[in-house]
């Protein structure tokens, strides 16, 4: 498999993923869910398989309106920032002098190579977690999987414990995972988020490995 089409693909053949979409087809069609049904899978869109250099672990898309689009911690321009990306956006003014675009929309990230994957790809409107093990989360395991077995020096970031755990299979000698706390504000007012440098130190390590570094300014 060379790419993301035929990855999806493959998962889609299997019993788990044909139960997890006959639900969540019922479900756009019953209810609101967020992203809109044409963006679940934007993370793999805009950061193709060959381009994937770092990959930014979060958990569930945003519930609120207009907010998911299908990449982790981002959001739709026009949308204020949410706690967390605004906690993002701090750390990296203080790692590596980044200028706040007074927008959310990471895709230029994507674009670039950085892979921004939520464990669960949809959620009920104003109902967070609403979509959780309903087969999303083996979807996003198998996926990282892949990208650990088949990709050499990748970045991983996670942040909190929901991505420590998420991030188990990663082979740790092929690729550098960094950890901290979640950028929530509960997390990061314990002081377990600010001064990660996770930024920087994605940057160094895929200069180090020859490959170009993230331009992180939107």
């Amino acid at each position: 498999m060379n790419s993301w089409k035929e990855f999806i693909a493959a998962e889609a053949s299997k019993d788990y993923y044909i139960q997890l979409k006959e639900i969540i087809d019922r479900e756009y069609e019953n209810e609101l869910i967020y992203p809109p049904k044409d963006h679940i899978f934007n993370a793999f869109k805009y950061c193709p398989l060959d381009k994937a250099k770092v990959v930014i672990l979060g958990q569930d898309p945003y519930h609120g309106a207009g907010q998911a689009h299908g990449l982790s911690f981002s959001v739709n321009k026009g949308i204020p920032l949410p706690p967390s990306l605004r906690n993002i956006y701090v750390e990296l003014q203080n790692d590596v002098g980044f200028v706040n675009p007074m927008h959310g929309d990471l895709t230029d990230w994507a674009r670039q190579g950085v892979l921004l994957l939520n464990d669960v790809l949809t959620v009920k409107a104003g109902k967070a977690a609403s979509h959780q093990k309903l087969g999303w989360e083996q979807f996003t395991e198998h996926a990282i999987s892949f990208l650990s077995e088949r990709k050499e020096g990748l970045v991983f970031i996670l942040w909190g414990n929901h991505a420590f755990k998420k991030g188990k299979n990663i082979d740790r000698s092929k690729h550098l995972v960094l950890t901290s706390g979640h950028p929530s504000p509960m997390s990061a007012n314990q002081g377990k988020w600010f001064g990660n440098r996770h930024f920087s130190s994605a940057n160094n390590y895929l200069i180090q490995n020859g490959k170009t570094p993230i331009n992180w300014q939107l």
